[in-house]
């Protein structure tokens, strides 16, 4: 089951969207508290996995996989994911979640395309 081609550009443009979104209110929140990633910010996980999600089928597998993948890698930070988590403000905090949820997609689409 593919999922429908006129939604990929839709995902692509809500996950971005709520990534720009996340910035600024994410740089508020990091400077008034004074942690440089405050755990109650979660939109950074929201986008995230909503990238991680992109273009997967919704059968409970796939966003199982694509859900463990993305979390994977948000608590592992393999290269450069640790880089980025060190840009200031809201980006650091936004930045590290988009590229998790980019290397959980990049595996979730082999997974998909090797099983077709």
């Amino acid at each position: 089951m593919v999922a429908q081609r006129w939604l990929i550009p839709v995902e692509i443009i809500v996950a971005a969207a709520i990534t720009l979104l996340g910035i600024p209110p994410s740089t508020v929140v990091a400077r008034e508290s004074g942690d440089n990633d405050p755990g109650f910010v979660v939109i950074d996980e929201v986008a995230g996995q909503m990238i991680a999600l992109i273009a997967v089928p919704l059968n409970w597998k796939y966003l199982l996989a694509g859900f463990i993948l993305f979390r994977g890698f948000d608590i592992t930070k393999p290269f450069p994911l640790r880089r980025l988590e060190r840009l200031p403000g809201g980006i650091g905090i936004m930045m590290d979640d988009v590229g998790a949820g980019i290397y959980a997609l990049i595996l979730l689409q082999i997974w998909l395309h090797l099983m077709v």
